[in-house]
């Protein structure tokens, strides 16, 4: 006899089969990069090929893509940057793309929990910008990543197939950093690596070397290191005083030799010839 269970009793069962956790066939993946002092981070959906053609058959050619599969691709931002050299709000974004050949459209629409294309609206798109394709090797699972790192920017890079696109992402970092060291300087405890590097940021992103010569001077008072006697040869040699930077320089290759840095001792000893050079007039 067959047993036939009551709507009642077949509601109070359990349902498990939404509760099963699966690999995916497009699996999740985040991928995070500081760029100067903004944190940027993509969440995304990463399908394979698996022996299909994907730009021109499943990813059409002139349609806007979700950048990846299962929900929208999600990118966020900590603090306001350039992206594609426009400007874009700290916050959260779904990222698209319409392929076109040899050029792609990337967009950022201000909803960053859409399911996918049909749920945009164009409307809540804040940017839009384009990249040119660089063919290359073949790339079997779709791949956001960041390349091309350097000083408050980088590139955000997306490949699948043998298409490739970037994008450069920039977040300037000066005004913070000099807010950031005033505050650390400011603290009881600030020592001699403080100062060190308070130096090097005022050097390295062209701000007042007379200003960076006396913090390069407070940190060998306070401590003396290879590494920050060669900060304070650079700004010596900042402010044009290159007798200065070639001698400390040379004292800085010396430090380094003996604490076994080879490295460190060559390129010092090449610049204290170079400094040298200038300050003889030749």
């Amino acid at each position: 006899m067959k047993q036939i269970l009551a709507p009642m009793a077949v509601l109070s069962l359990p349902l498990v089969s939404n509760a099963q956790d699966l690999p995916a066939l497009s699996p999740h993946a985040e991928v995070e990069q500081i760029i100067g002092l903004t944190d940027v981070e993509v969440e995304y959906s990463r399908p394979s090929a698996r022996g299909r053609a994907i730009f021109g058959d499943l990813v059409p050619y002139d349609e806007i893509w979700r950048t990846g599969a299962n929900k929208s691709t999600k990118i966020t931002f900590s603090g306001s940057v350039d992206f594609g050299g426009k400007p874009v709000k700290a916050g959260s974004y779904s990222l698209f793309a319409i392929p076109h050949e040899g050029v792609w459209e990337l967009i950022l629409n201000s909803n960053p929990e859409l399911n996918g294309a049909f749920d945009r609206k164009e409307a809540e798109d804040v940017l839009r910008t384009k990249a040119e394709v660089q063919y290359g090797e073949f790339v079997e699972t779709f791949t956001i990543g960041f390349a091309n790192l350097g000083q408050d920017k980088a590139d955000l890079e997306l490949a699948w197939e043998k298409q490739r696109v970037r994008i450069t992402i920039s977040a300037d970092a000066t005004a913070q950093g000099l807010v950031n060291i005033k505050e650390a300087l400011a603290k009881s405890d600030a020592g001699y690596s403080a100062y060190n590097r308070a130096a090097s940021f005022f050097l390295d992103r062209g701000q007042d070397p007379k200003v960076a010569l006396q913090y390069a001077q407070k940190s060998l008072s306070m401590e003396k290191h290879y590494w920050n006697t060669f900060t304070l040869a650079k700004a010596y040699a900042a402010v044009g005083d290159h007798a200065k930077a070639a001698a400390t320089a040379k004292e800085a290759a010396a430090l380094a030799e003996a604490d076994k840095s080879a490295g460190a001792a060559k390129e010092y000893s090449a610049k204290a010839q170079e400094w040298a050079t200038k300050a003889a007039g030749k």
